[in-house]
């Protein structure tokens, strides 16, 4: 995608420039953070990889597919943004599901602005919104709001009506109908969410994409392979930690990882008939890993039962994820 920032609309107003549409610039040169938020499933994922170009967080029709938060860095002529896609806002009871809230609703506090993300098909705000909203005044933040899946909206005559629905429960600084897939309007978020942020350097210097490692973006992609393979079957309760990396000679690198689940009968599910289903998860995410990599990869997968661990302090503590 272009790296121009397009020039949008003035603030307050619903922007209409398609991704990567337009060569003029925001005035000065901006950098920031920029914290990604909504309920499950409403693209937000989809969204940061559009904008940074590159696939750096799983997405999946599941939701909770992201657990953690993940950064993207995107540069343009206007300057540089450091989005935080974060976890979606939901009831978390267990030690994952209150992790997953943390991640989200703490970022806030964190960073200069926030864009919130909701779908086309929400008629207004829910429970996961209304917190969101409650937490951007206590911290006193700005934020764009982008409406996602525009272009799955059989009736585009709906679209004023729900703008206005937004409009008037938090002082947004802009409202964007947007398509995170097919690219429609992003550009025009990118454009308000510079408005929203300090005239400064870069944060980070131009070849820097994210802070993740490879091992974590190689965990996730093969997540990822078990969302989608599995569909409905999968349980929630699947975690999956790398075990070894072994850099070798020739380039290539060799990766061992565990699939945790809660029960035999989960691991039954992810392993398959005679071992079909890890075998096809294996040959997806080391072509995914691969790719990501820029490298051949090599993929050594196993499950094993670690009972109740969304709710082991130490378990969680081992795959990363601090309650």
């Amino acid at each position: 995608m272009s790296s121009e920032i397009p020039a949008g609309p003035a603030p307050g107003t619903v922007a209409s420039t398609d991704a990567g549409a337009g060569t003029d610039t925001v005035a000065g040169t901006v950098a920031g953070t920029v914290a990604i938020l909504g309920r499950p499933n409403v693209g937000k994922s989809t969204l940061l990889n559009r904008i940074v170009g590159e696939k750096l967080a799983i997405v999946s029709p599941k939701p909770q597919t992201t657990r953690n938060r993940i950064v993207g860095v995107w540069n343009g002529a206007g300057g540089q943004i450091v989005f935080v896609d974060t976890p979606g806002v939901h009831a978390g009871k267990k030690g994952l599901g209150r992790f997953m809230q943390g991640e989200a609703l703490g970022t806030i506090a964190d960073v200069d602005a926030v864009l919130l993300v909701v779908d086309v098909y929400q008629e207004g705000p829910g429970d996961a919104e209304r917190k969101i909203l409650s937490e951007l005044r206590a911290a006193d933040k700005r934020a764009v709001l982008a409406i996602n899946k525009v272009d799955k909206a059989k009736d585009k005559t709906t679209l004023l009506p729900l703008l206005t629905a937004w409009q008037p429960l938090f002082p947004f600084a802009a409202l964007v109908p947007i398509s995170a897939t097919g690219g429609t309007n992003v550009a025009g978020v990118v454009t308000e969410l510079c408005r929203l942020l300090p005239a400064r350097p870069p944060l980070y210097g131009p070849d820097m994409l994210t802070d993740r490692t490879e091992r974590f973006l190689a965990a996730e992609l093969v997540r990822e392979q078990l969302f989608l393979k599995l569909r409905q079957e999968l349980p929630y309760a699947v975690a999956v930690k790398i075990d070894s990396w072994e850099e070798r000679p020739r380039g290539d690198v060799v990766i061992a990882a565990t699939i945790l689940v809660e029960r035999e009968s989960q691991k039954a599910i992810v392993v398959g008939k005679g071992g079909a289903m890890i075998r096809e998860v294996g040959t997806a995410a080391r072509g995914e890993i691969t790719d990501r990599l820029g490298r051949p990869a090599h993929l050594k997968l196993e499950v094993r039962v670690a009972p109740d661990w969304t709710t082991s302090p130490e378990i969680l503590e081992e795959l990363g994820y601090r309650p």
